[in-house]
């Protein structure tokens, strides 16, 4: 059993269930049997690309959210960069993968503040880009020092917090929500 046909797999069976179907049921919409359904699903198949378009098709996902890695809920951290003057940059801070439910927000923390931060619901993922200013936010456990250009990813259904020092801070927060239907 290869890691890859592992993750696929469990990917299959993650998207089928949060979806409330039967492996019958996904199995007919996919044109498969139970049985390659229940193969893949426990990670010992090298499915076709046709099979995986089939099954993503059924799930109304992008065939590319069955073989993308999901990094693990721990914090994912990305420094700022600088760009070259006059040129235009452009950087993948993170992917969200279908599935779930977009908010986008922005959060202004006045200096000398430290606000707790709601857990969110289960499986939710916070995403926080620091436009300006400086903050020390994340996972009560693991916090990290922000500044300007930084993106920090958590399990937003954790404890966590923000902490700003001698400034305020203007952060764009996305929450990616598991979408269960």
């Amino acid at each position: 059993m290869s890691s890859t046909a592992t993750a696929v797999g469990a990917k299959i069976r993650l998207r089928r269930q949060q979806r409330g179907m039967s492996a019958a049921e996904m199995a007919r919409r996919a044109g498969l049997s139970k049985a390659t359904l229940s193969h893949l699903e426990a990670g010992n198949g090298n499915p076709t690309i046709d099979t995986l378009d089939a099954i993503a098709i059924a799930l109304r996902i992008p065939i590319a959210d069955l073989l993308a890695r999901d990094a693990d809920t721990g914090p994912v951290f990305r420094a700022g960069t600088d760009a070259e003057p006059g040129e235009v940059s452009r950087e993948l801070l993170r992917r969200i993968s279908s599935g779930n439910s977009l908010e986008i927000w922005r959060l202004r923390i006045p200096p000398e503040t430290e606000l707790p931060g709601v857990p969110h619901a289960t499986g939710t993922i916070e995403h926080l880009l620091i436009a300006t200013g400086y903050v020390t936010a994340g996972p009560v456990g693991a916090p990290q020092d922000l500044g300007p250009g930084d993106m920090l990813a958590f399990a937003g259904d954790a404890p966590h917090f923000y902490r700003t020092g001698a400034e305020e801070v203007d952060i764009t927060v996305v929450f990616a929500s598991p979408i269960s239907t």
